[in-house]
């Protein structure tokens, strides 16, 4: 595309929206972990929202049964590195 100027322009733009209650953050619509990585709503909620969000939380999907938690992550550990029997 190119303005009235002469000089090329885009009509590429990015939405952020970050969560009040636990900080996470939707780029363009897709949830994004804080380290970058693409995140899946699924997940947050089971790890994060399902226990500890409110009615500020705004991860549609808050409520879901599915997705990893904190119990799951527990029991891989647990098959992962059983505990020693002496």
């Amino acid at each position: 595309m190119e303005s009235s100027s002469g000089k090329e322009t885009s009509d590429l733009s990015m939405s952020r929206v970050d969560c009040p209650k636990c900080g996470a953050m939707w780029i363009n619509g897709q949830h994004m972990w804080a380290t970058g990585k693409k995140g899946s709503e699924l997940d947050l909620a089971g790890l994060v929202c399902n226990n500890l969000g409110d009615s500020t939380c705004i991860n549609p999907v808050k409520g879901a049964d599915g997705g990893d938690t904190w119990a799951k992550r527990l029991s891989n550990l647990d098959k992962d590195y059983p505990k020693d029997h002496e």
